[in-house]
């Protein structure tokens, strides 16, 4: 314990140990003591040396510290001490005010002992394993010793965790721990974990991490809240950054509606703190990686929709609007709200109806191009303005006619400032800056629209009193030719190009002024400096419009004229050689790489993004337009005219194409409809075949029986005569069963032709014999039916009168012949009342009778009114006609098996008969069969009747 107190502070007798060797003496005690305790002194002791003695600690003690990780995981203390000892050695302490060479030489040092300490992939295993411990004095210190190795070999440590199990997962799980420290230092773990490294950029998305991530930021006030908030925002940054999955993932899980209350602002902006500048600074950031140009169209302008719908653009132009907003953040703003509404046409639309709170009310775009053109803004600011017009002219045909209308003499309002007076203000002042913003920003209301580009050359401009006015185009070559500054003529050249590109007539308008070829010529053809080089390439990619787009409507400046005009005074080669000073200009990649104009400094604003990509375009074709003699283009000329035929006859095969496919289509659905309908038929033939195969079954069934019948006749064997009586009776009464039900279907068929006949006889009588005075139409069949019901309550009411009638008379009867006493006995009194019933019971129905036939005579007076007379009821009488023969058919088929049954029962019959007569000559004693006789006898008189009935 001696030799601890002197390493902690002690005073000890003799010469004191260097720091080397007390570290050497400590670490052989961390690996030879076999107490606890004693290891914890030592791992103890060497954490206060590691930071003053780092590099001899981490030679030695390195090993010894992992091997304590692996070997005391019991023991908290001793885990703690061991990783902040190896945090101190392997971190680059920052706090520490270096000098240059000393700090290259730490990180050096610490980036040796990283690869030391990594060069056993199973210590980030331990590590990531520690990590679990909740433990604050393990997992603190192993969260912090994680980040210094992310730090210091970021790549190597990200592919360790990468391919261990459940290694993200693990480090996820900080986020949800308690404390916050914990959780503070979890996140700066996450974000040197997640830089640079798709994969597991997108495992730690789908751990939930957008989620719990915003929640923390909810929880610690938004952009009101601390550093805290600061570092989840830059993790938010590090896993939507050019990762189109995980940009996915975060619109699809409704985040972005989450962002919106982020950016609600109140009334008093003053007093903003650095941390909440930092914070929405961040925000801001984060919504423009969301709908970054960079990201696929259709991603962009998902995001976009979703913006508008849940409000956010709407907030952020509210902050665009407020006052008080500082002024990065207000640039910011507006370069969020650029790429929000950029190719959107609602978002457009939407700001270009935002107004500013002034009295008058303003458009937003007006207030931010006073910005623009105005010199005393901040550059950065102007070049977010500009970028913002940009954005909103982008694709956007409906807003360039809006501004472009604002500068034609019919629109033009005295009292209010418009865009196109700003433009033109700013296009035509002493600032070089306003004059390449406003003539680039005029060049965007012109991208790609014919017919914004010959609406302007309609505006006319009044230079001073006096003179008449002069157009746009003509004002901007007079300032042009006026050997202003490099910037303000960059802009210039660059508007005209952009304007008479793609546009004869405007060509025809700029070679009409005989000044502006010459001048051209004249800039191109002189040798000028490093400067004037850009310049003179913008006028040879101007002067090369002029021939490629030349319609030869003037006489004097035809394509073949121009040509002839460059290779006298320039040279073709000069020309071309100018021309190509543009492309191999500095700023023009820059410029190239992003829409968004980012410049150091104001001097350096010389390209614009839209006209790099119109150099690409034009540069090849220019170059061969000039190169072409008159019979190649008379050549060109022809093949694009056979071409033109070619493309009208395709277009006409296209037609007949699309025609035919057309009604190839429709016949596909007609043999579809057809095939479908031969499937039917044919399962229905089918079915109809296995019925016809059954019944041919059944007959060659039945037909094998009778045979067998037949046979068993023609030879019986003796002793069998029991068991053929028995077999025949059976026959016979099965026959008899039969015959009596067709004489009973055939007694039912013949009432209902009586009944039918006498229903037909009495419509016809009816019919023939119309009231007077009828109206001629169809017969009322409701009334008809009406008519029948009460006749058939009559005929039952008749009937039971009838009945009481023939009750009445056998009572008299008994009473007159004395069999029923007239003494008032119990039982005469009970007749008497009977007798008083039935005639009350008689009276009643024949009162009954006089009302039903009242209703009778009241149905046939309104049978006047009916609107059916003869020839419906001579239908009627031809369709009963038709059921009738139908019923003498089926009679006449009924009398027909009828015939035809009993002439099979006499010849069972008399096949009985002769059994019965071979019996009695072989010598048997056959008794008669009454049943037989009675059959017979009933047989007989069946006939008979049949006979008068026919």
């Amino acid at each position: 314990m001696n030799f601890f107190r002197g390493v902690m502070g002690g005073q000890a007798a003799g010469p004191q140990p260097s720091g080397a060797d007390t570290i050497q003496k400590l670490c052989d005690r961390v690996a030879s003591s076999t107490l606890l305790e004693d290891r914890r002194d030592a791992v103890r002791a060497l954490k206060s040396l590691s930071k003053k003695y780092r590099m001899e600690v981490g030679v030695q003690a390195m090993d010894h510290l992992i091997n304590i990780l692996q070997t005391d995981r019991s023991d908290s203390e001793i885990l703690g001490y061991a990783l902040d000892t190896l945090y101190n050695i392997i971190c680059n302490d920052e706090e520490e005010e270096q000098d240059e060479a000393s700090q290259k030489q730490a990180d050096d040092l610490g980036a040796k002992f990283t690869e030391a300490f990594i060069q056993n992939a199973e210590h980030i295993t331990l590590l990531l394993t520690l990590l679990e411990e909740f433990d604050f004095h393990v997992r603190w210190p192993g969260v912090k010793l994680l980040t210094a190795l992310l730090k210091s070999q970021c790549v190597p440590v990200q592919s360790i965790i990468l391919v261990s199990p459940m290694g993200v997962s693990r480090l996820m799980d900080l986020l949800a721990d308690s404390r916050e420290v914990i959780r503070n230092d979890g996140l700066l773990l996450l974000q040197q974990l997640t830089k640079g490294n798709a994969a597991i950029q997108k495992i730690v998305a789908f751990e939930n991490a957008f989620e719990r991530l915003l929640d923390i930021i909810t929880e610690e006030g938004s952009s009101d809240g601390g550093i805290v908030v600061e570092d989840c925002l830059l993790l938010l940054l590090n896993l939507l950054k050019n990762n189109s999955s995980n940009q996915n993932f975060f619109k699809e899980g409704s985040f972005i509606q989450r962002m919106r209350p982020w950016f609600e602002v109140g009334d008093d902006n003053s007093g903003w703190s650095a941390q909440k500048v930092t914070n929405l600074h961040l925000m801001l950031q984060l919504v423009r990686v969301m709908v970054s140009p960079v990201n696929s169209p259709g991603a962009t302008a998902s995001c976009q929709k979703s913006m508008f719908q849940c409000g956010l653009l709407q907030q952020l132009c509210t902050i665009l609007m407020a006052t008080g907003v500082p002024a990065d953040i207000l640039t910011e703003t507006i370069n969020t709200v650029s790429e929000v509404i950029r190719g959107s046409q609602v978002n457009q639309d939407y700001f270009a109806s935002v107004n500013a709170p002034s009295n008058p009310p303003r458009p937003a775009i007006v207030v931010l191009l006073m910005s623009m053109v105005n010199e005393r803004q901040p550059f950065v600011l102007r070049c977010a303005v500009l970028y913002c017009f940009q954005c909103f002219l982008y694709k956007n045909q409906k807003g360039q006619g809006e501004i472009v209308a604002t500068l034609l003499p019919s629109t033009i309002d005295a009292n209010s400032i418009s865009a196109g007076q700003l433009l033109c203000g700013g296009l035509f002042s002493a600032d070089s800056l306003s004059n390449w913003c406003a003539a680039v920003a005029l060049a965007h209301a012109l991208q790609d629209n014919l017919i914004q580009k010959e609406q302007l050359l309609r505006v006319q401009l009044a230079t001073s009193l006096g003179k008449p006015p002069v157009s746009l185009l003509q004002q901007c070559t007079n300032i042009l030719s006026q050997g202003s500054k490099v910037q303000t003529r960059v802009g210039l050249l660059m508007l005209l190009c952009t304007w008479i590109n793609n546009c004869p007539i405007a060509v025809t308008h700029f070679l009409h002024n005989q000044e502006n070829v010459p001048f051209l010529t004249a800039q191109i053809s002189e040798n000028l400096g490093e400067d004037e080089r850009l310049v003179q390439g913008l006028c040879a990619l101007l002067l090369g419009i002029c021939i490629y787009y030349n319609d030869n409507s003037l006489e004097n400046y035809t394509k073949e004229k121009l040509k002839q005009l460059i290779e006298k005074r320039i040279g073709k080669e000069n020309f071309v050689e100018k021309l190509g000073f543009i492309t191999k200009h500095e700023l023009y990649s820059r410029a190239g790489q992003k829409p968004q104009p980012v410049f150091l400094s104001p001097e350096q604003m010389l390209f614009d993004h839209e006209f790099t990509k119109l150099v690409k375009e034009l540069e090849g074709v220019i170059t061969k337009a000039v190169h072409k003699s008159s019979e190649e283009e008379k050549k060109e000329e022809e093949v694009k005219k056979t071409l033109e035929q070619h493309d009208n006859i395709v277009t006409q095969y296209k037609e007949l194409i699309r025609e035919q496919d057309a009604k190839i289509q429709e016949l596909k659905e007609q043999v579809a409809t057809m095939t479908s309908q031969n499937e039917e038929m044919q399962t229905t033939v089918a079915q109809q075949l296995s019925q016809i195969q059954q019944h041919k079954d059944q007959y060659n069934i039945l037909k094998l029986k009778l045979g067998k019948e037949n046979q068993g006749q023609a030879n019986p064997p003796q002793g069998d005569g029991s068991h053929v009586n028995g077999m025949q009776t059976e026959e016979v009464s099965q026959l008899r069963e039969e015959m009596e039900e067709l004489r009973n279907q055939y007694a039912l068929l013949q009432t209902q032709l009586r009944d039918k006949e006498v229903l037909i006889e009495t419509l016809r009588s009816e019919g023939s014999e119309p009231a007077e005075g009828a109206p001629a139409g169809p017969i009322n069949t409701e009334l008809l039916k009406e008519l029948e019901l009460l006749r058939s309550q009559v005929q039952t009411q008749t009937a039971e009168i009838s009945q009481l009638k023939t009750e009445n008379q056998d009572l008299l009867k008994r009473v007159e012949t004395g069999s029923i006493d007239a003494t008032p006995s119990g039982d005469a009194s009970v007749d008497a009342s009977n007798m008083a019933e039935l005639e009350s019971r008689l009276a009643a129905q024949t009162s009954e009778i006089g009302r039903l036939k009242e209703e009778v005579r009241g149905l046939t007076q309104g049978r006047a009114h009916l609107e059916q007379q003869e020839a419906s009821a001579t239908s009627s009488v031809a369709i009963l006609q038709t059921e009738k023969a139908k019923l003498q058919t089926d009679l006449q088929e009924s009398k027909k098996e009828q015939d035809d049954l009993l002439m099979l029962l006499a010849d069972q019959d008399q096949k009985i008969l002769n059994l019965k007569q071979r019996l009695k000559d072989l010598g048997h004693t056959v008794e008669e069969d009454d049943d037989l006789d009675t059959m017979r006898d009933q047989t007989d008189e069946d006939e008979e009747e049949d006979e008068d009935e026919d």
